[in-house]
C-alpha cells in the first residue's frame, strides 16, 4: 500500500502526481498539512499532530466528514511529520510520497531530511517531492532507476559518513564503484545523457535529488 503524507511547508502545484492518486491510497495530513488538501480539493483519511497548524474551522469540517483525527500534546518529542510517518508504517504501507517537508523554516526542512535517514524506515521506500524536484533515499544495496530528460540534474548526497560502492550509469560523469565521503560536494550536479538513469550502492545511505531541466515537467 503507498501513503501521501502531506506536511504543512511549502508546496507545489504537481498536478500530474495529484490527479493519479489512487482509491487505495492512504492519504495522510501532518498537522497544518491538512490546509493542502482541501486547497487540492482531497479529503485526506487521517490528520496526525497537535493541531497547531490548522485552524479550528478546518478541523470541524474534517471530523465531520468523517476524517480520523489522531491528536497529540503540544509538549511532544516527536514532530508531526515524525508521526505520520509512524502512521503510514504501522498501517503496512511499503511506499511513502512526501509533500509539503521542505520552505519556509531551515531547521525543520534540515531535521525533515534527516529523519528519512532513521532506521525504522528501512523497509519503506520513500520519496520526497517538491515542485521540479525530486529526492530519494538509497541505503546499502539498493539500487534505483530515475526517469527524466537529458539536462536534468541530479545530485548524490552521502548522509551517512562514507557511502561506498556508488555506480551509476546514464550520468555525464560517471561513478564505478566509487567511495563517497559526507560533506564532499564530488558527486553535486551532474547531468543527465539519457531518459533514464540507474544508481546503486553497496553500503550507506544517500540522499538522490533530481532536478527537472524544465520546470513544466511538474505541470504535466
Amino acid at each position: 500500500m503507498r501513503a501521501i503524507i502531506i506536511a504543512n511547508g511549502r508546496l507545489h502545484n504537481n498536478i500530474h502526481f495529484f490527479s493519479g492518486i489512487k482509491e487505495d491510497d492512504l492519504l495522510i495530513a501532518a498537522d497544518g498539512g491538512a490546509h493542502h488538501f482541501r486547497d487540492l480539493e482531497l479529503m485526506p483519511d487521517v490528520v496526525i499532530g497537535d493541531m497547531d497548524s490548522i485552524s479550528p474551522l478546518l478541523k470541524d469540517e474534517l471530523q465531520t466528514s468523517g476524517v480520523k483525527i489522531v491528536l497529540y500534546p503540544t509538549d511532544k518529542d516527536q514532530t508531526d511529520l515524525e508521526l505520520a510517518l509512524r502512521f503510514a508504517l504501522k498501517h503496512g504501507t511499503n511506499e511513502i510520497i512526501l509533500f509539503g517537508i521542505l520552505g519556509g523554516r531551515l531547521d525543520l526542512s534540515l531535521a525533515n531530511i534527516l529523519l528519512l535517514a532513521r532506521e525504522e524506515w528501512k523497509t519503506v521506500s520513500i520519496t520526497v517531492m517538491d515542485g521540479p524536484e525530486e529526492a530519494f533515499l538509497l541505503r546499502s544495496n539498493d539500487t534505483i532507476s530515475i526517469k527524466g530528460r537529458p539536462g536534468d540534474i541530479l545530485s548524490l548526497i552521502p548522509l551517512s559518513e562514507f557511502v561506498e560502492g556508488v555506480t551509476t550509469e546514464g550520468l555525464r560523469w560517471k561513478l564505478e564503484n566509487a567511495n563517497l565521503l559526507q560533506g564532499n560536494t564530488r558527486s553535486v550536479s551532474n547531468e543527465f545523457l539519457s531518459n533514464s538513469v540507474q544508481v546503486k550502492i553497496r553500503n550507506g545511505k544517500m540522499l538522490l535529488v533530481h532536478r527537472r531541466f524544465s520546470p513544466m515537467d511538474v505541470m504535466e
